[in-house]
């Protein structure tokens, strides 16, 4: 339970609602109520003018609500029988309208403000994610993601909603039924109630493996829907390897896991449920018995009209306190899925704003100051006592081995992660004083893996600017080289793209994602070995196009190609963390025996190794 406090915000955001809900939850119950206490007066009524027809009925008024007894006093000058039942039974009938109105007055508060709720920590979840650190993205699966998101979040609506609404109901009605029939006859309420106790120790006993199995219900959901996930994004891989076989029996073992747990915990709730309405059965016969034991011997009061009465309070109490199991199941699924949420919702993200943090402009100056970075979750070292200094409006090309940290200093440069010591500056300002959105903002950023969203074409393109006019999309994707090809698609830019860009080839993806960040026309922008997919005469319009579009920006290339049309003012080669040569491309070429001679000889020569990468 501990793990639903973190619900009080939300229940206090709509509080009007929640108020109101139990109100209207009260005052149902309080009609249901009533119409036992008419019944009892009738059955008397009618029994007291059969069998003593030459003597008034004996009725005790204070037994009765005080809205019971003026319904009782309004009979007093009807003498017929048969007009006194069917005036009761009309009022029986309005009593019954107004709980319905009542009950959906409820559920149009409680149900609804479960949905507002559900809403709310949708978006605080979403939200959430979005703040934490790539780091974060790389240890949690994206199906465990989705289904916090969803599943655990519907369970805990299912708390604020009708979980909440069962409980004000059930105490609501024991309460109200239980105060009239202790004022009716308290020796028979002893009675009815006896089997109450044993169902409390059940439900004590009963709700602690619940919250365990329902724990383990949803890590394995979780597994599943990972599984699943993974399964559909790379199904092309799946099936060109043809491991469809061992995928599904992969997935099915996670299912069997899954079902297991559901049908365990099914067992639990098939054996609680029945146990409860066998003890509210108990009560019913221990009412009839007692109670008629006591009428026929004349003991306590007891009248055909109290063990009527009594009887339809128990059958009132049947849906409440069978309800008892199903509320805390209810319960215990939703707290086990509120911690699950809780476990990222208290994380705090190592990459923050300072709070003294500033909305600086980048001008374009860039600088490498002593930088070292170990990567937390697999401690390698990526870049050692690194230096590097870029003027503005110069033209960088970094170089070097995979796993030498080219794609790492960009991150840093994104600020995607924290140096372990050392600083990297603009324009004399620590990358660490700039607010978060105003540095990204600042700086367009071409990734190594290239992500599109299922939208148009257009719509890819102008995420880096929503507000951008067609004219401006188009000159982009020109600049990009990847126009003519949009053009020649059946709707131009308003073509959908599939999932992860799909139904794209990997050179158009990438183009694509070049006219992206150059939409948004930065004074900064960052190029992370993004035109791989492509061939030597689309690179070369490309880069003949961005000669252009680079003038007076300050550009970082990354890559594992040397470009032959692009005049770097310096080339920067890697390795180990460390940088290995720099120089003009002249400069590097004179050196003996150096990695970029030799990598720049066997590119000429059409020839690329693994061991350039």
């Amino acid at each position: 339970m501990k793990h639903l406090k973190a619900l009080r915000k939300y229940f206090w955001k709509y509080r009007m609602r929640l108020g109101a809900g139990i109100l209207f939850v009260i005052l149902s119950n309080y009609f249901n109520v009533l119409s036992p206490q008419l019944m009892r007066f009738i059955i008397n009524y009618v029994d007291s003018k059969i069998a003593f027809s030459s003597q008034p009925p004996v009725m005790r008024l204070d037994e009765y609500d005080v809205v019971v007894r003026k319904i009782i006093e309004s009979f007093s000058n009807i003498d017929s029988i048969s007009k006194v039942v069917i005036i009761a039974s009309l009022i029986i009938l309005l009593l019954a309208l107004l709980r319905g109105f009542f009950m959906f007055l409820m559920r149009q508060t409680i149900i609804v403000m479960s949905r507002h709720i559900e809403y709310d920590q949708k978006n605080e979840v979403y939200t959430k994610y979005q703040q934490l650190d790539t780091e974060f993205f790389k240890k949690n699966n994206t199906g465990d993601l989705m289904n916090r998101i969803s599943e655990d979040v519907s369970r805990v609506r299912i708390f604020t909603g009708p979980a909440i609404m069962y409980i004000v109901n059930l105490v609501s009605v024991i309460g109200l039924s239980v105060f009239f029939m202790v004022k009716s006859s308290p020796q028979l309420t002893l009675y009815v109630l006896l089997p109450l106790p044993i169902l409390a120790v059940i439900i004590y006993f009963v709700n602690s493996t619940i919250h365990k199995k329902s724990e383990r219900i949803q890590q394995s959901l979780s597994n599943l829907t990972t599984n699943a996930q993974e399964s559909y994004s790379g199904i092309r891989v799946i099936k060109s390897f043809v491991q469809e076989y061992a995928m599904l029996r992969y997935f099915t073992a996670n299912s069997e896991t899954y079902r297991r747990n559901a049908i365990s915990l099914a067992r639990v709730e098939a054996v609680y449920f029945p146990s409860i309405m066998l003890l509210i059965g108990i009560s019913t016969l221990l009412t009839i018995m007692i109670g008629g034991l006591y009428y026929i011997n004349g003991q306590h009061g007891i009248t055909l009209g109290t063990i009527v009465e009594f009887i339809v309070y128990v059958n009132m109490l049947t849906f409440p306190v069978s309800a008892i199991g199903l509320t805390a199941s209810m319960i215990q699924r939703a707290a086990a899925s509120q911690k699950r949420l809780n476990e990222f919702l208290n994380i705090t993200p190592e990459i923050k704003d300072k709070p003294d943090a500033h909305d600086f402009e980048i001008d374009g100056d860039v600088n490498f100051e002593e930088v070292n970075f170990t990567y937390p979750d697999t401690g390698i070292e990526a870049l050692k006592s690194f230096n590097l200094k870029i003027k503005k409006g110069k033209k960088i090309a970094i170089t070097g081995k995979t796993g030498s940290g080219k794609t790492t200093i960009a991150q840093l440069m994104l600020r995607m992660y924290e140096v372990s010591s050392g600083s990297v500056e603009y324009d004399g300002h620590d990358v660490r004083d700039f607010k978060l959105s105003s540095l990204r903002e600042q700086i367009s950023y071409v990734p190594q893996d290239v992500f599109l969203f299922s939208e148009t074409v257009e719509n890819n393109i102008r995420f880096a600017i929503p507000n951008a006019k067609r004219e401006e999309v188009v000159e982009a994707a020109e600049m990009a080289g990847v126009a003519k090809e949009i053009d020649g698609f059946k709707e131009g830019y308003d073509t959908m793209i599939g999932e992860r860009g799909v139904t794209l080839s990997g050179g158009q993806k990438q183009r694509i994602s070049i006219a992206r960040a150059l939409l948004k026309k930065p004074s900064l922008i960052i190029f992370d070995d993004c035109l791989s997919a492509v061939d030597a005469k689309t690179e070369q319009e490309i880069m003949s196009r961005l000669q252009q579009y680079l003038n007076n920006k300050t550009a970082i290339i990354i890559t594992h190609r040397v470009f032959s049309l692009l005049s770097f003012d310096r080339i920067v080669v890697l390795d180990n963390g460390r940088i290995a040569e720099q120089g003009t491309h002249e400069e590097l070429m004179k050196i003996p025996n150096g990695f970029y001679a030799k990598l720049y000889t066997r590119q000429q020569q059409g020839r690329y190794d693994d061991d350039d990468a």
